[in-house]
């Protein structure tokens, strides 16, 4: 069982890895398209960034979970705390990086959403689904 774990860390690892390095290309890419779309520097630039720091993001998530599957395999009270700090740590840097990519505050979201825009949101879901269901009803 427990080499089980060892190869589920190696895998959680390897696809932390592996996602933060594809964010780049893919983060290159799309920023290229979009900048050529919209004809702005800016606006390519801001896809990049906010599409590396997705990418960023779900590596680190995918380390935590290597993180959290390592501590089982040795479950002391040594191990235990080094994970919460890694854990802490790991959260800050995503906290962090989703306010940059966000370019606001998690509590702040809400209150820059207006009426309109959850209800034009809420139209535009209902909508979207309900051409996906006609589309897959005429085949």
């Amino acid at each position: 069982m427990e080499s089980l774990f060892h190869v589920a860390v190696l895998a959680f690892e390897v696809l932390g890895t592996i996602a933060m390095l594809a964010g780049v290309p893919i983060a290159a890419v799309l920023a290229v398209v979009h900048w050529r779309r919209e004809r702005s520097a800016l606006a390519g630039f801001q896809t990049a960034r906010r599409a590396l720091g997705l990418g960023i993001l779900l590596g680190l998530e995918l380390l935590v979970a290597a993180d959290i599957v390592k501590t089982l395999i040795a479950p002391g009270f040594e191990d235990v705390a080094v994970l919460g700090i890694i854990v802490l740590i790991r959260t800050v840097l995503s906290f962090s990086l989703q306010i940059e990519i966000e370019g606001v505050l998690p509590w702040r979201r809400a209150l820059l959403t207006t009426a309109p825009q959850l209800i034009a949101r809420a139209v535009g879901a209902g909508a979207a689904t309900a051409a996906q269901r006609g589309g897959a009803e005429s085949d």
